[in-house]
């Protein structure tokens, strides 16, 4: 997926009220940039590190600039949450991810459950919808990818969302993007949400199917890597 809009890379200076980051460009002169991500951004908002920036090309938006990635050592993270859906939506389409193969139609944000929106829906004739939930982390631990970096009632609520729609007989998948490379494996992030953590581990016995896959960023570009093992240590 390669990221279409003019770039540029600058310095990360502060973030602040979750959706502002403060950067200095090559050129000497700072900005204010929107920060699409409304997470704690754990070990991803250290000031100093090059980060890379996405033009809107809209003279109209109030912030002309969008951060889109960070480097972390030697890894680009990607920090736009708002492209996990249609990245995850380009590799189904491609074929990337075996699990999600023989699909005829994919529908974004059709509405199920009690007031929710699945943020992708499979269909074929003759076969089960499948209903995919996508969540996007970069938190890292000790080689370990977790989700989420913060309390999130709105995460837990789509579990039991789709733990309904496995206890109907239809397949439900739970889809964690990680936007980094440098992950090993994945579990639930217990200490910074345990009610996550037992709702995750309700669903899968429910028959929710977890799926976790970590991304390869480059500062133009993100590249489906690899699968990840889940863990789910006892709560």
């Amino acid at each position: 997926m390669l990221i279409e809009a003019p770039l540029q890379k600058a310095r990360l200076l502060r973030r602040y009220k979750r959706f502002l980051a403060d950067v200095e460009l090559e050129s000497g002169e700072t900005l204010t940039v929107h920060c699409p991500n409304p997470g704690r951004m754990i070990g991803v908002q250290e000031a100093g590190s090059e980060v890379v920036l996405r033009d809107s090309q809209n003279p109209k938006r109030k912030l002309r600039w969008t951060l889109q990635a960070i480097r972390v050592e030697q890894t680009w993270v990607n920090l736009d949450t708002h492209l996990a859906n249609p990245f995850v939506e380009s590799c189904i389409e491609a074929g990337s991810i075996e699990q999600l193969l023989g699909f005829e139609r994919l529908r974004r944000e059709v509405p199920y459950g009690t007031n929710s929106r699945i943020d992708i829906l499979l269909e074929s004739p003759g076969v089960e919808d499948c209903f995919v939930e996508v969540k996007s982390t970069t938190l890292l631990e000790d080689g370990v990818a977790k989700f989420p970096d913060a309390v999130t009632a709105r995460g837990l609520k789509h579990l039991r969302e789709l733990s309904e729609v496995a206890k109907k007989g239809q397949r439900a998948v739970i889809f964690f993007l990680v936007g980094r490379d440098d992950a090993r494996s994945f579990e639930p992030a217990d200490a910074i949400d345990p009610a996550y953590g037992v709702g995750l581990r309700e669903a899968v016995a429910l028959g929710v199917e977890p799926l976790v896959y970590s991304v390869r960023v480059e500062p133009d570009s993100m590249q489906l890597d690899s699968q990840l093992d889940l863990h789910l240590p006892p709560g």
